[in-house]
């Protein structure tokens, strides 16, 4: 059960540049608080400049100490960004929220039950579990979490061409279906010494992605310390076809769960954490974990 919470200020983090809806979303956010709330936090917007500028704005809103809420309007990368930026604050007090207003918003979808300005009323504050990926920072350099999920293969190189192009259902599945075409699969070495050929490699916190697939039938709300893998070795194109079209319709059914996972690339990789595309040189051991009950967040 969580405790009931008030917060001294509240951040809200928004893309001006949105495609979407962010900018008005977060303006009738500040209203509707300003309103509701019994008592007088400091409510801030804070526009990004920039790509990653959500990392510094939630970090710094988050390292003055405190109860903050740092609130993020926005689709699962802008969250990403903030969620990064709040766990490297490290302030137990700090928590992290986000309203939808992106493309996919797998984790608002999944995880959140009643509108924000409903939740944050309540202050019902509960931590839910993180992925945290090692790819050979230094040290230091900080680790990165997800929220959601992080991909490997062919889930980072279809987003990677999504973002190339604008929203919406017909381009997508243009950009989808050309981009399945020129896939070609990757190599890995597995903890067992093995090297593997793979098509897609998945490690799931919550159980949908990309707003139709079904990864698993793991429960909703990520608190149990663990996470899925969704593992397709290289197989003909027909067979991952059918895969997919599997994950959409009636979802792929129950996977392996575990609290960690290692295997080590052989050539450099991009990967996808939370729609988030990046980048993990060749002859890393990459460790992915679950940091349990990490971050505390409300809605």
């Amino acid at each position: 059960m969580g405790s009931a919470r008030t917060f001294e200020s509240i951040v809200i983090i928004f893309n001006p540049n949105s495609t979407g809806n962010a900018p008005e979303l977060a303006e009738e956010l500040h209203g509707k608080l300003t309103k509701m709330l019994p008592y007088s936090p400091e409510i801030v917007l804070e526009p990004t400049q920039h790509a990653g500028h959500a990392v510094d704005l939630a970090r710094d809103a988050a390292g003055r100490g405190g109860d903050v809420l740092v609130v993020s309007v926005s689709g699962d990368g802008g969250y990403n960004e903030v969620v990064n930026g709040v766990m490297q604050a490290e302030n137990p007090k700090a928590v992290a929220a986000v309203m939808a207003a992106g493309n996919a918003n797998d984790h608002r979808r999944t995880v959140g039950t009643k509108p924000l300005e409903e939740a944050i009323l309540e202050g019902n504050v509960h931590n839910i579990d993180l992925l945290r990926i090692h790819t050979g920072q230094k040290e230091n350099e900080p680790l990165e979490y997800a929220h959601s999920y992080i991909g490997f293969g062919l889930t980072p190189v279809v987003a990677t061409e999504l973002e190339k192009g604008s929203k919406g259902a017909l381009t997508e599945m243009v950009s989808v279906i050309k981009t399945f075409s020129e896939f070609k699969p990757f190599e890995i070495r597995l903890d067992n010494g093995k090297r593997q050929k793979v098509d897609s490699l998945v490690f799931a916190n919550i159980p949908e992605m990309a707003k139709y697939a079904t990864l698993s039938e793991a429960e909703e709300t990520p608190r149990d310390g663990k996470f899925e893998v969704i593992f397709f070795p290289h197989m003909p194109k027909w067979r991952v076809a059918l895969n997919a079209l599997r994950a959409t319709t009636q979802g792929l059914g129950d996977q392996p769960s575990v609290s960690s996972y290692e295997f080590t690339t052989l050539k450099p990789l991009p990967y996808q954490m939370d729609g988030e595309v990046k980048n993990v040189e060749a002859g890393i051991k990459v460790r992915v974990e679950s940091a349990p009950a990490a971050l505390p967040t409300i809605g």
